[in-house]
């Protein structure tokens, strides 16, 4: 177990610098751990997907590549389990953006959302604040929207599911600054246009303040100036 309370192991030939490991656990702020206290990540090099019994490589190869999955969740008494490809992925970030998005859904499952960012997310969307942070939140968004612009009030379900999603997304992404410095563009993805930049960056703070970085870990949002 993290000093943070996150419980996790590594296994196999999955490449990964323990030093390196520890560092991307730790970045998990301790005030989640409590929500997530049944819950195990193990990093392996391959979850495989295509059969029914809860199977995982020691090593590489492509055979087995082509039948793994980024993730693979398994049930063990009490504990859920959550197996981590960790050779499918190409570098640290989108091992961490992996591992992160994964927390931040089985908090969401275990603790729900806090009502404060979903007010603000809201007032974002209805505020028509151009993007979304996920293809998932962006659907979701529309789909509520599209049905209050139809004169049939708002989609509560599509509204809910919209905040989940936008919730999982800034945490995971908060998560993901603590442990990996990277640029904003590097959360791009074809088939949704990003958040703008000052909104994501709202959305973040306020998470932050819910829940603070351990410590040595810092939190910042820079801001590249023109010329």
């Amino acid at each position: 177990m993290a000093g943070n309370g996150i419980h996790y192991a590594s296994w196999g030939d999955n490449r990964i610098n323990e030093a390196d490991l520890e560092r991307l656990v730790g970045a998990v702020p301790e005030t989640l751990a409590p929500a997530l206290m049944h819950r195990a990540y193990y990093f392996v090099p391959l979850a495989i997907a295509d059969t029914g019994e809860i199977m995982v490589a020691p090593s590489y190869t492509v055979d087995l590549g082509d039948r793994a999955v980024c993730h693979r969740n398994a049930s063990f008494g009490a504990t859920e389990a959550v197996f981590l490809s960790t050779r499918l992925v190409e570098d640290r970030f989108g091992l961490a953006f992996e591992f992160f998005i994964n927390v931040a859904h089985n908090f969401v499952e275990a603790a729900g959302v806090p009502e404060s960012f979903g007010a603000l997310a809201w007032s974002q969307a209805q505020a028509q604040v151009r993007g979304e942070t996920s293809q998932d939140a962006w659907e979701t968004r529309r789909r509520a929207q599209d049905s209050r612009n139809g004169s049939k009030g708002i989609d509560e379900r599509s509204r809910n599911i919209y905040i989940e999603s936008a919730f999982s997304d800034a945490l995971a992404i908060y998560m993901l600054s603590l442990a990996v410095d990277f640029d904003y563009h590097d959360l791009r993805e074809r088939e949704y246009p990003l958040l703008a930049a000052p909104a994501l960056a709202e959305r973040l703070r306020h998470v932050a303040g819910l829940f603070p970085p351990n410590g040595g870990y810092e939190f910042q949002i820079l801001y590249r100036r023109k010329g």
